[in-house]
C-alpha cells in the first residue's frame, strides 16, 4: 500500500503550496487561487496566509522606507526595521515551507488566524 506522500496528486498539491509560500513571487498565485476560489481547503489556508504574511510585509516595508526618507533623525532606525521585517518575512516563509514539505500545518498564530477572518 503506497504511503499518501508518494501520491502524485499530493505531491502536486505540496509543490504547489510551496510555490505559494515563496517570498514576494507567491503573492502573485496566491491572490489568483484565492480571488477565483480555486483549489482545496487546504490550499485556500496556505493561499490566506501567504498574502497576509506578503502584504503585512509590504505594507511594513513601505512605511519605514516612507518614514526613512522624511525623517533624517530616525532614518537608520527605520531602515533598519524594515531590513529587520524583510529578513523575518524571509525566514517565515522558509519556515513554513520546511513545515510543509515535513508534513505539518503551515500555520503562524497571529496571521493564519487573521487570514482566516478575511474570507
Amino acid at each position: 500500500m503506497p504511503s499518501p506522500k508518494s501520491d502524485p496528486e499530493s505531491t502536486l498539491e505540496t509543490l504547489k503550496l510551496v510555490i505559494y509560500l515563496v517570498p514576494i513571487f507567491g503573492f502573485f498565485p496566491s491572490l489568483w487561487s484565492l480571488y477565483f476560489r480555486q483549489g482545496s481547503r487546504r490550499e485556500r489556508q496556505v493561499s490566506r496566509t501567504a498574502v497576509v504574511l506578503a502584504l503585512a510585509w509590504l505594507s511594513t516595508y513601505v512605511l519605514t522606507g516612507a518614514g526613512a526618507t522624511l525623517s533624517d533623525v530616525a532614518a537608520t532606525r527605520l531602515l533598519i526595521t524594515g531590513l529587520l521585517t524583510t529578513t523575518g518575512y524571509f525566514v517565515a516563509s522558509l519556515w513554513l515551507m520546511v513545515r510543509l514539505l515535513q508534513g505539518n500545518t503551515p500555520r503562524l498564530p497571529g496571521i493564519s488566524r487573521l487570514g482566516d477572518r478575511l474570507r
